[in-house]
């Protein structure tokens, strides 16, 4: 098994590149920025591939030891690339919206979960006894709870790593998991904000092209490394029904399609 490889022509073809008009920077990611062209600024990706490389590197070591990873991603762009990558490497997403509170108020969320586990379970087996109303009622809370939890009912508990698609948008992700101590893989486009961030990726963070070649690799180190944990395990990964790294595989020859992305929306 090895880390999930890339090339810089991926990154160009994705428009892992480009980041905002120039007067929307954020003079703190001046040292990621390359230069600009027709007043957009464009990133260095010679810097965000050996960048990228080490965070694919932590992902993989995270799950290795048993880690879990939270992807957090809750923009329009962002939102089912989030959650097929972290359902396809078997780790945890917020796509809906961030709730205040997720990781420094785990109890109160915890208890949100098993109330939409009770919700799941009651619906299931027909909702004995509820009036219609009750029962449309209790469908609406249960869409609602599911859009804002489902990505992380599973989890169990804080999460290992969090991987944030953007700072600017998931700040208060970020400042949580800060608080906790909880490393933050993080894509910094030309105007985020890279405090807090502990393995920066200087990249696009609009463009969906660009967004899914992140957590298309990240996934698939996630998967590395649970192959990892499950060797040392002494699990004979070859032996099961369905190894976990086979769809890694597969979508390995999808991730070399070359696509052009237009630049970051202004």
């Amino acid at each position: 098994m090895a880390l999930p490889e890339f090339t810089l022509r991926q990154l160009l073809e994705a428009g892992v590149h480009f980041g905002h008009q120039t007067h929307r920077w954020n003079p703190r990611m001046g040292q990621y920025i390359y230069g600009q062209r027709n007043g957009i600024h464009i990133l260095d990706l010679t810097q965000t591939v050996p960048l990228l490389d080490a965070a694919l590197n932590v992902a993989r070591e995270t799950v290795a030891k048993g880690g879990r990873i939270l992807f957090v991603g809750t923009k329009r762009q962002a939102s089912k690339a989030v959650a097929e990558a972290a359902e396809r490497s078997a780790q945890y997403y917020m796509n809906h919206r961030w709730l205040g509170g997720t990781l420094t108020n785990w109890k109160t969320v915890s208890n949100s979960i098993s109330r939409l586990k009770q919700i799941d379970e009651k619906l299931e087996t027909g909702a004995e006894g509820l009036t219609k109303k009750e029962r449309l009622g209790m469908e609406r809370e249960q869409n609602k709870l599911q859009a804002s939890l489902g990505g992380i009912r599973e989890m169990g508990g804080t999460p290992d790593l969090l991987v944030v698609i953007d700072t600017n948008k998931e700040s208060l992700a970020v400042a949580e998991a800060n608080k906790l101590g909880i490393p933050v893989i993080a894509v910094l486009d030309s105007n985020s904000a890279p405090e807090g961030i502990d393995f920066p990726i200087p990249g696009n963070d609009d463009a969906a092209r660009a967004i899914s070649l992140y957590t298309d690799l990240i996934a698939r180190a996630a998967l590395d490394g649970m192959a990892v944990q499950m060797g040392s395990a002494g699990i004979d990964i070859g032996a099961m029904e369905e190894a976990p790294v086979e769809e890694a595989v597969a979508d390995e020859a999808a991730a070399e399609a070359p696509a052009a992305e237009a630049p970051a929306e202004a």
